[in-house]
């Protein structure tokens, strides 16, 4: 049996819209902070169904690129700061020389 998810909710009324208060005065703003909102215990927490993924091989793929991606960039930066670590050690022994 399908749920009926166009159901209007109970307890519902029409916004009152009518004002008895006449505006006399140029009223102060508010500028207290308020505090923020607390959560709602586990009705907040619910997770949404997303679109679910239908082939994991492109997933691994797509990871896999990731990392030997991260893992050259990391290769790259070690010879640089080698690199550099060699030229100062080597500027240093030209001002004792």
């Amino acid at each position: 049996m399908a749920k009926n998810r166009n159901k209007k909710k109970n307890g519902l009324a029409a916004m009152d819209v009518s004002t008895d208060q006449t505006v006399m005065d140029a009223q102060a703003m508010d500028t207290s902070e308020s505090a923020a909102p607390k959560q709602h215990i586990g009705g907040s927490l619910r997770k949404t169904k997303g679109v679910q993924m239908k082939r994991t091989k492109n997933v691994r793929k797509k990871k896999a690129m990731a990392k030997a991606i991260s893992k050259s960039e990391k290769l790259e930066e070690r010879i640089t700061r080698s690199e550099s670590k060699i030229e100062r050690t080597k500027n240093a022994k030209q001002l004792y020389e």
